[in-house]
């Protein structure tokens, strides 16, 4: 048996050793990427499925388990429509406007809502403010979360993000700026809070 990181090389390990060799990892990125536990081992499921279906397909130019990351990769944004989808039918409205939290009738900042961030470059370093952000993420409507996440974490462009979530420029563009809005307040909330 070689000992060496399955991560570390091309080496090829069995399907039924993919679990414990890759499957922290994969699910660590996945619930990361999604803020739900359940939808992250169901993306890493498939994940691990897809990638036996087609294991012929892995040339072995790069590492295992960078492969199945861009399945895995491919997956979460499969699941990101979908729930978009069925959201447009639950009862939570996405597309509620958060200024009213933020502002006062006047259009002046309500108090405590904008007092966060200080120095933004120096906390965004910070490990702490990302664990902050990530439990923020979970309170916001699922379709301002994912375009966050996926503009944000996943660094895609906005053609792409319209084409996975099925929107229109201008609904991203919505959808960011209330899920930032949300986000400073929550994250303001909570970093005072620490």
């Amino acid at each position: 048996m070689n000992k060496k990181d399955p991560a570390a090389g091309p080496d090829k390990l069995p399907p039924d050793q993919w679990v414990g060799a890759y499957g922290d990892y994969l699910f660590r990125y996945a619930v990361s990427r999604l803020r739900d536990q359940n939808a992250a081992e169901e993306v890493v499921q498939e994940t691990l499925l897809a990638g036996i279906r087609f294991q012929s397909q892995f040339a072995g130019k790069g590492s295992q388990r960078g492969w199945l990351m861009g399945i895995l990769k491919r997956k979460i944004i499969d699941f990101v429509r979908r729930r978009d989808k069925h959201a447009r039918d639950s009862k939570a409205n996405p597309n509620a406007d958060a200024t009213d939290e933020l502002f006062k009738e006047n259009g002046f900042w309500k108090k405590g809502v904008a007092t966060w961030s200080a120095v933004p470059d120096g906390n965004l370093e910070s490990s702490e403010l990302w664990e902050i952000v990530a439990e923020c993420l979970k309170h916001l409507p699922d379709g301002q979360a994912d375009a966050f996440v996926l503009s944000v974490l996943e660094e895609m462009d906005s053609d792409r993000i319209c084409e996975a979530l099925e929107i229109t420029d201008t609904n991203l563009w919505v959808r960011l700026h209330r899920a930032r809005l949300r986000l400073a307040v929550c994250v303001g909330s909570k970093w005072n809070d620490e």
